[in-house]
């Protein structure tokens, strides 16, 4: 019961995703930038690439980069439907899913992906990145941190069609 509990999460997470980019569309000029403190601007930026726009000159990275996620975002909600995992785990993967949904909806919509947070330290910036990567990125984090400090032996370690 709980995973599908956990999957009302992937709705709020790409409401707040597309939220945030159309805001940010309809408000900021492509790479247009508002300084908001000495470290952080909202700026309007398109990814055509992967992540930290990895491969962003490449013929083909807008297929490669929207047919993957695809296959990617179904393998983890069949993984999520089908196998028990500790709630942990299983809130990691519901997360990247939901951020890898609101990527993919720009990638198919636009043929890019909208980022708009830009975190720097004088000359040094973070690729921007949005809404959608901070939930990927999260779930990723809390994976990791699972597998790192969290019994291998825990109930609901990955048994199928589990509940």
């Amino acid at each position: 019961m709980r995973k599908y509990t956990l999957l009302s999460l992937v709705p709020l997470v790409f409401f707040l995703d597309r939220l945030t980019k159309v805001l940010i569309i309809k408000n900021l000029a492509l790479f247009e930038n508002i300084s908001v403190t000495s470290f952080f601007s909202l700026v309007h930026v398109r990814n055509l690439g992967g992540a930290f726009s990895f491969l962003h000159d490449y013929q083909y990275a807008q297929y490669i980069f929207t047919i993957l996620p695809v296959l990617i975002a179904a393998a983890l909600l069949y993984v999520i439907l089908t196998y028990t995992f500790p709630l942990i785990k299983t809130l990691s993967l519901t997360l990247i899913l939901a951020g890898a949904l609101g990527n993919i909806y720009d990638r198919i919509s636009y043929g890019n992906v909208v980022d708009f947070l830009d975190f720097y330290y004088k000359t040094y910036h973070w690729p921007a990145f949005n809404v959608a990567d901070i939930s990927v990125s999260c779930g990723i984090g809390l994976w990791l941190y699972a597998e790192l400090f969290h019994a291998k032996n825990e109930p609901g370690n990955a048994t199928e069609n589990g509940k």
